[in-house]
């Protein structure tokens, strides 16, 4: 029987504070070889980005940096009807549910003759990061893209590591050329953040990354941070499965197993309210072990960040959840609706036997592009919002300035910054030079005064 690394026991005050405050950032070696990698492409240019990729991996074979948009659109034509099929369905449910994401502008009027906007626009250019290399995720390309093109990004360009034979998942170009991308960058790692960041002879920098990735993206994504913005540092998929006697042991296995899949390093925690509940999902997790083809990799995750956390209350199990804030929460309880709307720190939440993670992955339109190592308590999913900024435009009249006039200079003086209220007063001054509007009374004068 798989046997988790770690076991909890609520009932008994076990301490699960280092258990739950982890982090998504990186240990410092993997920063701080992260950050010569991303100075390296910096400075060095494409010459950087291939050595690079030369030696970490996700080089095409003839060692080009980017694949042409014709040959992305030829990928699309060369997918399988099922395929394209599947395509199609996964794109029009997420374009479902990110198009009500659509920011709208708002203007507040605090008092007569003071104005208050608040406008969005998108981003100019974004990088859409897209996981390779070992597996294949073309699902992760259409989560980052499309909400990418429904907010306006006008340029938006994808970066993805070739594989050890140095091909790029036919899969990921033809979603690259149904969606058609025009900037398809070969490269994976911190060098591929770099890249994005800073450009190279090749590829022009964006304004802002986004897109899951292993501990070496995150550390880049940390490392550029400031030189372009980044969505959030997210790391190793992650999943907590909340359970009770009255789950399908079954089940609760799968929704385990099926996170546990992406790597080695991906956690996967089993919150239940006894040692039998858990015992009898371990057994049912070792029994489908025999059906899956990574099963290596499953195991590994289990017994090297995998947890049994076992507490008869479900109000404390409920709490465990909210603490460890996973990027993914799996419900099987009765009465499992109530329990969801309990848990309010997770990325994503799948309710009842019939919510699979899967589906969420790829089906259901929800973006899965989420929150890990606790970000769940102040991050969330990655939306249309993500790709774009708003900013304040202040509008005052002569009487809405007069107003608020008393206030300002009232606070500029409590600061001791006399400039702040003389940029109030000055305005008011008997100067003979202005009309009522505050304008200058002629031409002449403005140009008196330039």
């Amino acid at each position: 029987m798989i046997t988790p690394r770690y076991s909890l026991d609520l009932d008994q005050d076990a301490d699960v504070t280092a258990f739950v405050e982890r982090s998504s950032v990186p240990d410092d070696a993997v920063q701080e070889g992260a950050y010569t990698i991303v100075q390296d492409v910096r400075t060095g240019g494409d010459a950087a980005l291939a050595a690079a990729s030369d030696r970490f991996g996700g080089a095409l074979t003839d060692g080009a940096l980017t694949i042409a948009s014709d040959v992305l659109g030829q990928a699309w034509s060369d997918a399988s009807p099922e395929l394209r099929d599947a395509i199609e369905a996964a794109a029009a449910n997420i374009r479902a549910c990110h198009e009500p994401q659509r920011p709208t502008d708002s203007v507040v009027t605090p008092v007569p003759g003071v104005d208050v906007a608040r406008t969005w626009s998108p981003l100019r250019r974004v990088g859409v990061y897209v996981p390779g290399g070992q597996a294949a995720y073309p699902s992760s390309l259409m989560m980052g893209v499309i909400p990418a093109q429904i907010a306006g990004v006008p340029e938006i360009v994808v970066t993805s590591p070739a594989d050890a034979q140095g091909t790029v998942s036919p899969a990921t170009l033809a979603v690259a050329g149904y969606l058609g991308v025009t900037e398809f960058v070969v490269a994976g790692g911190a060098q591929a953040i770099a890249a994005l960041a800073y450009g190279t002879e090749t590829v022009r920098r964006v304004d802002k990354i986004v897109g899951p990735g292993n501990a070496w993206v995150t550390a880049a994504k940390l490392a550029v941070f400031g030189a372009c913005g980044v969505d959030l540092p997210a790391g190793p998929s992650e999943a907590v499965v909340l359970t009770d006697a009255t789950a399908d042991p079954r089940i609760v296995a799968a929704d385990l197993l099926c996170q546990a899949e992406h790597g080695p390093d991906s956690p996967v925690v089993l919150v239940c309210e006894s040692r039998e509940t858990a015992n009898s999902v371990l057994e049912a997790a070792t029994t489908l072990l025999t059906r899956l083809t990574r099963s290596d990799t499953i195991v590994a995750s289990l017994e090297n960040h995998g947890a049994v956390v076992i507490g008869a209350d479900l109000t404390n199990r409920i709490a465990f959840v909210n603490d460890y804030a996973p990027e993914h929460t799996s419900i099987h309880t009765k009465d499992e609706g109530a329990v969801a709307d309990q848990v309010t720190q997770a990325g994503s939440v799948f309710v009842g036997q019939w919510s699979p993670e899967s589906a969420g992955d790829y089906a259901t339109g929800a973006n899965h592009v989420l929150p890990t190592g606790g970000l769940a308590r102040s991050y969330g999913p990655l939306s249309v919002e993500d790709f774009g900024s708003y900013r304040q435009v202040q509008t005052l009249t002569r009487e809405g300035l007069k107003t608020l006039s008393p206030t300002i200079t009232a606070l500029a003086g409590a600061e001791g910054l006399d400039a702040h209220a003389l940029a109030v007063t000055i305005r008011f001054e008997e100067t003979g030079r202005f009309e009522e509007t505050g304008r200058f009374e002629e031409a002449g004068r403005l140009e008196e005064q330039s």
